[in-house]
């Protein structure tokens, strides 16, 4: 049983034979429909296609002017590359422990980890679930920090009715496989502020200015103005494609996970070993991921469960990492073993289930079976 599964149908089929009928496969026409498309869907003025979502973080950094000499706080239990892109910019790390009752970064924690050198906040919603923007915000605007939010897993995702990504300075999203919809690879970055949007745009094409365009454009012989120095980060026509067939059923896919997560939860609500992801309503939830939590926090009894699912043919995986655990950033900031206690345990007890569209009451029924089997063992 894999931890997922993307759904695709004809008209992935169909984009992409329109896509490959016209010749254009590189960025072009379609990712300009996808760009819309996600507009649309999020509610955003605008959106840049790109890559993957590590490029979506990368130029998000350049835009807001992060660099050397700064610092941008990041919570301590997320995917590496919420952190790497502050360092691609050559600013520094100030980690953030998270709460157990999200998993996302602790609002409570954020103005003792301000300096004068800090600049930025990047805020994970986790697995899809929303981070407590309102207190986040006020800090924000208090110190006058700029903030990134890393919506990798989180599209669709709403906080107190608007959608994440379109609350903090730029939104940054991931199309990878085991999002909610996926272009194979992929990312984009979301945003009101045109003058981010334009500064967006330079960064993912080689640094070519989208606002100067010289006395030459039109002729066939322009070639652009270079004022920046920029990466090759878009995304090609064909991933686009497929992204703009998946667009379509952007709300029955997030609809059918809601369906599984209900399904589990009320298959586990009654045991008191773990710990379920939040259901309250002050919070959004796409369920990008079904995490649990040993509420023990033994490391062992985790594994040991993650091991008896593989035997049964199950995929499971940890929730994600504790990033201050990583030998690079204990290298670079001297030792942070234990000084982040709620990441260390989100790291050590956390256990993804799978969750997929259309997945069958009785694989989840399988699946509950074998993890309260192990918790009683």
């Amino acid at each position: 049983m894999p931890i997922t599964k993307p759904y695709f149908d004809k008209e992935e089929m169909k984009q992409l034979q329109d896509c490959l009928n016209s010749g254009w496969v590189t960025q072009g026409p379609k990712t300009e429909q996808f760009e819309k498309g996600f507009r649309e869907k999020q509610s955003c003025e605008y959106a840049v296609a790109v890559s993957s979502c590590t490029a979506a973080l990368h130029i998000a950094m350049l835009a807001l002017d992060i660099k050397a000499g700064d610092e941008v706080i990041v919570p301590a239990f997320t995917w590496i590359t919420s952190a790497s892109c502050v360092e691609y910019v050559g600013a520094d790390v100030r980690f953030v422990d998270v709460e157990t009752e999200t998993m996302n970064i602790n609002p409570k924690l954020l103005e003792e980890a301000i300096t004068e050198r800090t600049k930025a906040i990047v805020v994970v919603h986790l697995f899809g679930c929303s981070a407590k923007m309102d207190e986040i915000m006020d800090i924000a605007q208090r110190y006058n920090l700029k903030v990134i939010e890393d919506c990798a897993c989180a599209i669709g995702t709403t906080y107190k009715g608007k959608k994440v990504g379109t609350i903090g300075d730029i939104g940054c999203f991931s199309f990878h496989p085991r999002k909610a919809i996926t272009t194979g690879e992929g990312g984009i970055c979301s945003t009101d502020n045109k003058n981010l949007y334009n500064r967006l745009l330079q960064f993912r094409n080689h640094g070519a200015n989208p606002i100067r365009r010289g006395e030459e454009y039109g002729m066939p012989y322009y070639m652009g103005i270079y004022d920046e120095l920029g990466y090759n980060l878009r995304m090609s026509d064909i991933q686009a494609a497929v992204g703009v067939a998946q667009l379509d059923k952007l709300e029955m896919l997030l609809d059918d996970r809601k369906r599984c997560a209900k399904y589990y939860v009320s298959k586990l609500i009654e045991n008191d070993g773990i710990m379920l992801p939040n259901t309250s309503k002050d919070f959004g939830n796409t369920y990008q991921s079904f995490v649990i939590m040993i509420k023990s926090g033994n490391r062992e009894l985790r594994n040991q469960i993650m091991i008896e699912f593989k035997e049964k043919d199950i995929q499971s995986r940890p929730g994600t990492i504790c990033i201050t655990r990583t030998e690079y950033n204990n290298a670079k900031y001297g030792n942070l073993i234990g000084k982040y206690p709620v990441a260390e345990f989100c790291e050590d007890s956390s256990i993804t289930l799978p969750i997929y569209p259309f997945m069958k009451n009785e694989e989840m029924d399988m699946i509950c079976n074998v993890l309260e089997l192990c918790l009683l063992k």
